[in-house]
């Protein structure tokens, strides 16, 4: 199979370099000011493309990795999209965050140029997809998603068919919820026991041992501790799109909400004060006294 990947950011680069060196997969890139510095996999033989449709026309599997539903609808359906060059039977796979009710759309539009769709948003870090073992929450048809299952084992550690199309996303969103939610929490508590000049290696130790052991303290932990941003090279203003996809998810279905909103306010808060591209854990500065003074 060859494959095409649209989105070679954080995340997108190491699945391309896993696809070629791992699966030894004939490889298309669409040639974006967003990438990654891309000179490793076109050492590996990766192909630039001027357009979605110039990756779709060659590719018998295109990825996509991109921010959210805006830039995958564009990417679909837009001028030069992806529907207007589909080869017979290409399978999309959606490795974006989106929101369930566009993947449906977009699946739907895949299948009426004569292709297939998959969602199959990504958990972990851009340490894993960089080594290869990301895991992957699909959903669709299993028999789609054993077609390009080959393709996946190439950059995963584990996938998992999740139910219908459009339950990857719905699932995704659910797990950041809990996750962006768990470590914004945590940030707000370290920034105010930082104020008040607890030791933070006592601070760890006292979450680490009792009911705060969790993710997300060993992630925000070495920021805590030390200052080091690197364990979560996600930015502030993802976290708050996926917090606010979960919401809008949440009002369609007429669920509750009252934290989220609350987790949203505190991420817009940081965003609005020229903090987006910060990576999360340093929510832990930035929500405590002195950066608000």
């Amino acid at each position: 199979m060859h494959v095409g990947i649209i989105g070679v950011g954080l995340m997108g680069h190491g699945i391309a370099r896993n696809v070629l060196k791992k699966g030894g997969f004939a490889l298309s890139f669409l040639d974006h000011p967003g990438n990654q510095p891309v000179d490793e996999i076109t050492g590996l033989g990766a192909t630039p493309c001027a357009t979605p449709a110039e990756v779709a026309a060659v590719s018998d599997v295109v990825i996509l990795c991109v921010t959210g539903s805006p830039q995958v609808e564009s990417i679909v359906t837009g001028e030069n999209g992806l529907i207007g060059a589909l080869k017979p039977g290409a399978v999309v796979v959606d490795c974006s965050t989106a929101l369930p009710d566009s993947t449906l759309r977009m699946g739907a539009a895949v299948a009426a140029a004569g292709g297939r769709y998959i969602d199959a948003p990504m958990t972990r870090t851009a340490k894993h997809a960089h080594e290869g073992t990301l895991n992957l929450l699909v959903g669709g048809e299993a028999e789609v998603l054993e077609t390009v299952r080959p393709v996946l084992a190439s950059f995963t550690e584990a996938v998992t068919h999740v139910g219908p199309l459009s339950h990857g996303h719905r699932l995704k969103l659910l797990h950041n919820y809990v996750s962006v939610g768990f470590m914004t929490l945590l940030a707000e508590a370290a920034a105010q026991s930082a104020d008040a000049g607890v030791d933070p290696a006592v601070l760890v130790e006292v979450l680490a041992t009792g009911g705060g052991a969790s993710v997300a303290l060993d992630r925000l932990a070495p920021f805590i501790k030390d200052g080091d941003r690197e364990g979560l090279p996600f930015a502030v203003a993802n976290a708050q799109k996926d917090i606010d996809y979960y919401r809008a998810m949440s009002a369609e279905a007429g669920a509750q909400q009252t934290v989220a909103d609350g987790v949203s306010a505190a991420l817009a808060d940081a965003v609005a004060a020229g903090h987006g591209q910060a990576y999360v854990p340093e929510l832990v500065r930035l929500f405590g006294k002195s950066a608000k003074d």
